[in-house]
């Protein structure tokens, strides 16, 4: 970081009153060097992206740029920071920052909150701390050296002392150090960071005073329930609104052109019944009569495109790995094995289905909602409206879940339009059923694996195909090939030493909205290769964690790019984020031997099963206890997780993290199934879109942190991938059925 990345800024600089005219304010950049580059030619105006201030009653405020969701990033962030200040937690006060580019990435999504801001944050501290210790060696005229803060004080060697507040307005006056001037705090100095803090929106989310979505008010707004397409790009044609008007509390009806394609993030479309309230809203939209054309999606039928998802899977398709001569080795191997695996469509189904309150008023765009990414709303809003990106303000609620769904705002693009129609607030409400209906849904996938082994039952050939419509279809309608993120999310990265081994990719035709979602194309690609390593060592006759182990291979960084893979590792330099498979195989080992795997042998009905996975730059190895009933129920006893994200910055909200991940991943494995019949979503509520409730979720999930000095990395995702094939493997183990097809609901086991 350069002496221009870190800047004291005045109270006039800063839009808002949140800082006082005496506070000490410190903003630094977090836009990558490319957006600094571009803002640079724009104008000269310096943007900094994380604010902190120093009062002169000694509160520090720190803007939080990063959403709250569940994970606690509205904590830790600001944590570590005050960690690298020295500052006491209880003097801290911490505010939500609105959409805007200046405070660098603000999507709180991908797990990668810790991993690309912790660098910033921690010389924002340190930058903080150092022009104290140097304001307060001028206010006593000794050497800065003397001079060392110590929990929101700056102490001399002599005993005396200065406390943050007393120094805020001289500190500002001092000058920026300059990177090779700060000192980090070595490990053994800090307070919070490896330690964690009580989450700042505990005390308020218990007694329920925490500002949700949809808590969210302001005077004068009306509410909206809106009439959809039951089938994706249906247009409208006609309507009839008489009932619905005759219902107590309806005002009017509003139409919402429908989108063109590439849907982005754009609104769906349709009839939106405007009302004094939600309940009033969502009653007269039930007496809407629509005359819809539904367009080329109608003759959707998730049953028959599960069909030819598989035709393709099982033709050659296009290559995005491809090492040694695998055509040759299958013709030269002692066996070979096939096996096809699904995963069907998911929806995000998170607590809080969307909602968003808009106004309009004079060209510019007021926002109230619960989001994940407050820019893309500012861009959606903007788009919707004709107006400029830099007239929206997003002001960021609470988030009751997300899973990813709520980094698409299309919720907040009907309320946007709506308010500009009505010129008055409008707050949108989407029921349950509509949250399941019209999602960005989880891409299906079908795919096709085939190993040929040795005598010795070690795989010298593999061939992996995938099939599944891309979510490069939401900003390009011609997409029909998986992405490079995709085909880097636990496909082309596949971690085992064979000598000969082909990727492929087929296309999909999209006949839904399709959207990442927590763990995104891991999931799929991570149940087919972690099932089918565990049906090769069930061939062989080998313990799984000893066969595992032996395929991984030596302890290595893989150099994917040497063997002409363009891999995208996150986003991240694989020089300093390695695909290490010392790293895959120590959680392997720790999780085997924290769920005492060599001592708990199969039996009947009960049994382990195992899976790990790299993804999101993290190395997770689960561990699944599953009992089997003569009924064919399935309970979860026990999970174990080992986990290596780099160095643990909050154990305790990596453990929840993952604790969630045993939960959200056993929904999917055993319930979770999103289909359509005629382009119509079958499902609409937790009655036919199952959850994982109290009695089928693990029932104890034990969570082994790796200690670590590596990058940190998120944790958010990575738990999830590992479940659903350790769930299987675990019940192939106790029944001898191999589930190949998910939901495990589907597969008969006794």
């Amino acid at each position: 970081m350069s002496t221009e990345n870190i800047q004291v800024v005045s109270r006039r600089g800063f839009l808002g009153t949140i800082f006082s005219a005496g506070a000490f304010v410190l903003g630094a950049q977090l836009l990558p060097s490319e957006a600094q580059a571009a803002t640079l030619a724009a104008d000269t105006a310096w943007h900094p992206g994380i604010w902190l201030g120093l009062e002169p009653d000694g509160t520090l405020i720190i803007l939080a740029h990063r959403s709250e969701m569940g994970t606690g990033i509205r904590t830790v962030l600001p944590m570590v920071l005050a960690d690298e200040l020295e500052a006491d937690w209880k003097r801290v006060k911490i505010e939500q920052a609105i959409g805007d580019t200046k405070y660098g990435s603000q999507n709180t999504d991908g797990s990668c909150s810790i991993r690309d801001f912790i660098v910033t944050i921690r010389e924002a501290g340190a930058s903080a701390r150092l022009m104290l210790e140097r304001a307060a060696a001028e206010k006593w005229k000794v050497p800065a050296s003397e001079c060392k803060a110590a929990n929101h004080q700056i102490v001399h060697k002599s005993g005396k002392k200065l406390g943050y507040g007393e120094l805020a307005t001289l500190a500002a006056l001092q000058p920026v150090p300059k990177k090779e001037e700060l000192r980090l705090k070595s490990p053994s100095e800090f307070r919070y960071i490896g330690k964690g803090v009580p989450s700042t929106d505990l005390d308020d989310i218990v007694v329920g005073k925490g500002t949700f979505g949809m808590d969210a008010r302001v005077p004068g707004m009306v509410y909206a329930s809106i009439e959809r397409s039951p089938v994706y790009g249906g247009k409208l044609k006609g309507f009839d609104d008489k009932a619905a008007l005759a219902v107590k509390g309806v005002q009017q009806t509003v139409v919402i052109d429908g989108f063109k394609p590439p849907h982005n993030f754009q609104a769906l479309g349709g009839v939106a019944v405007i009302a004094d309230n939600t309940w009033s809203a969502m009653q007269g939209r039930k007496k809407l009569k629509v005359d819809w054309d539904l367009g080329e999606h109608a003759s959707f039928d998730s049953e028959a495109y599960k069909k030819s998802l598989f035709e393709t899977a099982r033709q050659p398709q296009k290559q995005v790995r491809n090492i040694g001569d695998v055509d040759a080795a299958f013709a030269k191997a002692t066996k070979v094995h096939e096996a096809d695996y699904y995963v069907p469509m998911l929806a995000h189904a998170p607590m809080e289905p969307p909602a968003a309150i808009a106004e309009v008023k004079n060209g510019k765009a007021t926002i109230w909602t619960a989001t994940q990414n407050p820019q893309a709303v500012q861009e959606t809003v903007a788009a919707a409206l004709g107006i400029q990106k830099e007239d929206v303000i997003c002001h960021v609620t609470l988030l009751g879940g997300g899973f990813g769904r709520k980094s698409k705002p299309d919720y907040v693009a009907e309320a946007a339009i709506l308010a500009q129609k009505l010129n008055k607030p409008v707050k949108v409400v989407w029921s349950r059923e509509e949250d399941i209906k019209f999602d960005f849904y989880h891409a299906v996938a079908a795919m096709h694996m085939k190993a040929g082994t040795d005598v010795k039952g070690r795989p010298t050939a593999w061939l992996q195909r995938s099939v599944f419509p891309t979510i490069g279809s939401t900003f390009d309608a011609s997409a029909r090939y998986g992405q490079e993120f995709e085909m880097g999310m636990g496909w082309v990265d596949l971690p085992y030493d064979i000598p000969n081994h082909r990727a492929e990719n087929g296309p999909a035709q999209n006949h839904v909205r399709q959207g990442w979602m927590r763990a995104v194309a891991n999931i799929y690609h991570a149940f087919a290769i972690h099932s089918f390593i565990d049906e090769l060592a069930a061939s062989a006759g080998r313990d799984r964690v000893e066969y595992l182990l032996d395929v991984i291979g030596t302890p290595r960084h893989l150099d994917l790019e040497a063997q002409g893979v363009k891999y995208w590792n996150n986003g991240k330099p694989i020089a300093d984020y390695p695909l290490d498979t010392g790293r895959l195989r120590h959680v392997i080992e720790v999780a085997a031997e924290k769920s005492g795997w060599a001592k708990k042998k199969p039996v009947k009905g009960r049994a382990l099963g195992i899976a790990a996975h790299r993804s999101f730059l993290a190395y997770v190895c689960a561990v699944v206890e599953v009992e089997v009933d003569d009924k064919g129920q399935v309970k979860i006893p026990r999970v174990d997780i080992a986990i290596d994200a780099g160095q643990i910055i909050d154990p305790d909200r990596v453990k929840a993290q993952l604790e969630g991940a045993a939960v959200f991943g056993a929904s999917i494995a055993m319930l979770g199934e999103i289909t359509a019949v005629n382009g119509q979503i079958q499902q609409s509520n937790f009655n036919n879109y199952r959850v994982a409730r109290i009695n089928e979720a693990p029932y104890v999930t034990h969570v082994h942190l790796i200690p670590s000095n590596a990058i940190p990395v998120g944790v958010g995702e990575p738990g999830v991938p590992p479940i659903a094939p350790a769930i299987c493997n675990a019940i192939f183990a106790a029944t001898g059925k191999r589930v190949r097809d998910l939901p495990i609901r589907k597969t008969k086991l006794v």
